[in-house]
């Protein structure tokens, strides 16, 4: 099957999850092949210790539609997520859990959400068949990252997805970031939505993700703001922080030195010295951090595809949507 061919990629973090494999596959091919366009299914088993890795060496000699990529061991949802990515080459890109509880027959109307012009469609589990012990955090967690992000999805960490391709080759996961892909998204200036999809029970083996899940996304949640915000622009945090800082440092220590020569009172020992002292220095050095960051993100833009950033390009012979390279690429300058 040829590149130009292949209209859908479908990827599947995969860990111990040998009881579901099986049904799995048959229920997605069962739709992709009922579509009738090009497809394949690359499932990344993230140092599975159960016998899945077997299933799915097992699968790709029986269909050719599948692709199986093998982690040195377990990375985590992240990565399985960004090495499906790398290797994805359909115009669209579908992303689904391997426990069965998500319904591969939602797929054409992830697809149509697609076809109407938008850029990344969520699932949206409105009868979620989870235990409260997950359902309660999940929506705390939706309505605080709607608030700070002013994305308004309601299964914000949905792992039923469908994106258009230039969407995943420009978002770059790590740590726990899978759950914030629709905010990296917007940021990016993509367009995201979400349509009602059916949801199951999970029918083998357990969630894989601990008690310590809230915490995590709470401080991922305040990572992706600050690399959404002032990724490109770090002296906007840090030089405005550093700034009013010393502002306020200035105005304290002015006012002590007045007094002090009008012979109000001595200042030597009094703490409004040492705190307007201590604010100069570390806005000061807030200021010397935000420079050090600007200098770092400039690096970092020189070597990124000027098109990164670039939806479409309109000539005379048509629209074009550009096939962006968003790896970093050495600057001549530096060789």
């Amino acid at each position: 099957m040829t590149t130009e061919e292949l209209y859908a990629s479908i990827v599947i973090p995969v860990y111990d999850e040998h009881e579901s494999l099986e049904r799995l596959h048959e229920k997605v091919a069962t739709v992709m092949n009922e579509l009738g366009r090009g497809w394949e299914v690359i499932y990344v088993d993230d140092g599975s210790t159960d016998g899945s890795t077997q299933i799915l060496r097992d699968l790709q000699g029986r269909d050719e539609h599948v692709v199986v990529v093998v982690q040195r061991r377990n990375y985590g949802k992240s990565a399985a997520l960004s090495a499906g990515f790398a290797l994805a080459e359909g115009e669209v890109v579908i992303t689904l859990d391997a426990d069965l509880q998500d319904e591969p027959a939602e797929i054409p109307n992830l697809l149509a959400k697609l076809d109407d012009g938008w850029d990344v469609v969520s699932g949206w589990k409105q009868n979620r068949q989870d235990p409260r012990s997950k359902t309660l955090p999940s929506r705390l967690a939706n309505y605080a990252t709607t608030m700070a992000t002013g994305v308004k999805l309601r299964d914000m960490n949905s792992g039923f997805k469908a994106y258009r391709r230039a969407c995943v080759k420009r978002i770059r996961l790590y740590g726990d970031f899978h759950r914030y892909i629709p905010v990296l998204a917007h940021f990016a200036g993509f367009r995201v939505t979400e349509v009602p999809v059916t949801h199951h029970a999970r029918q083998f083996g357990h969630s894989k993700f601990g008690r310590g899940r809230l915490l995590r996304g709470g401080l991922d949640l305040l990572t992706v703001l600050f690399l959404s915000q002032f990724g490109r622009r770090p002296m906007h945090l840090f030089g405005g922080t550093g700034a009013v800082m010393m502002a306020l440092g200035f105005l304290i220590n002015l006012v002590l030195t007045v007094q002090w020569f009008q012979g109000i009172r001595p200042i030597g020992d009094r703490p409004a010295l040492i705190l307007g002292v201590l604010l100069l220095i570390m806005g000061l050095q807030l200021l010397t951090i935000g420079l050090l960051a600007e200098l770092i993100v400039s690096l970092i833009q020189r070597m990124e595809d000027p098109l990164s950033l670039t939806a479409r390009i309109y000539r005379a012979s048509g629209t074009i949507e550009p096939d962006i390279q968003t790896h970093l690429q050495t600057p001549r300058s530096l060789l």
